[in-house]
């Protein structure tokens, strides 16, 4: 009895490995490709720093329409001056032997990992496959391609959006006695981890999609735990220090999960009332 269980259980950790392994070379084949295109990436990183973003275009179009409207109000703080003063020019730093090695090292391994998005989506859902109906298997390509695309979205939602705002925040602290000097890897190894963070949080509406075709939630289900996803979002971003972080965490993860609820109506009603006879689960091939 113990062996019929035993057996199992080892079939699964030997396929999960098999999957582990296509993943780990498709990414390590992204790394090596995303090579060159590294110290580009960096580079973009580093435009809140040493180029104008959205942030600085919205803030000169305000500057001017109070100019026109509120003409005292803007020379009595003096708005000119801020306007047209010269974008002072900031630089990362490091202190340690082959920092910025490492660093490039990362950025690759972060930009291969999302070249290789599509094959590791097609090993994950290969890997839950042999539990899925006829039908559901179908499903393998929109799964790849939705999955993929919504974590770029969210990484890039975070690079163009998010990232000028938190950068923003941080110099707007300078004063005569207090300069900025950001480190090289604290600067990017946190871009980065907020850059994962997003990717996931944009594919919750896409596990909401699946949960709801296999019929483990619904959208009655979830817009009754709205309080317990509020809660949620705020626990998961109070793990960051700063509370700015925090903030920009939790709202779009929060806004993710409202999407999701709405993904999880609209599939309900697209759902077939009667199953089919596709419906029976295929034999798991040893």
């Amino acid at each position: 009895m113990s062996e019929e269980k035993t057996l199992p259980f080892l079939e699964h950790l030997v396929e999960l490995r098999k999957r582990l392994i296509v993943i780990f070379v498709a990414v390590v084949v992204g790394m090596g490709l995303s090579w060159n295109i590294s110290t580009n990436v960096l580079d973009f990183v580093q435009r809140p720093l040493t180029g104008k973003t959205y942030l600085t275009e919205l803030k000169k179009k305000a500057y001017e329409e109070l100019h026109q409207r509120f003409p005292s109000i803007y020379e009595r703080y003096k708005l000119d001056k801020e306007i047209n003063a010269p974008q002072k020019e900031r630089k990362l730093n490091y202190s340690a032997p082959l920092e910025p090695f490492f660093i490039q090292c990362k950025i690759a391994m972060l930009t291969g990992f999302l070249l290789a998005l599509p094959i590791v989506f097609h090993q994950i859902w290969q890997f839950v496959a042999p539990g899925l109906t006829r039908k559901e298997r179908r499903m393998a390509v929109p799964f790849v391609t939705a999955s993929t695309v919504s974590f770029c979205l969210g990484a890039l939602f975070f690079l163009i959006i998010i990232w000028p705002v938190i950068i923003n925040f941080s110099i707007s602290y300078e004063s005569e006695g207090l300069q900025s000097w950001f480190n090289l890897s604290a600067y990017v190894n946190f871009c980065l981890r907020l850059i994962l963070i997003f990717g996931l949080i944009f594919e919750l509406p896409i596990l909401s999609l699946l949960l709801s075709l296999f019929g483990i939630v619904n959208g009655p289900m979830l817009g009754a735990r709205r309080k317990y996803a509020l809660l949620a979002s705020a626990i998961v971003a109070a793990f960051h220090a700063d509370l700015i972080t925090m903030f920009v965490i939790m709202v779009p993860l929060y806004m993710m999960y409202e999407i999701s609820i709405w993904v999880a109506y609209i599939f309900a009603k697209k759902k077939a009332p009667e199953p089919d006879d596709d419906d029976e689960p295929l034999p798991v091939q040893v």
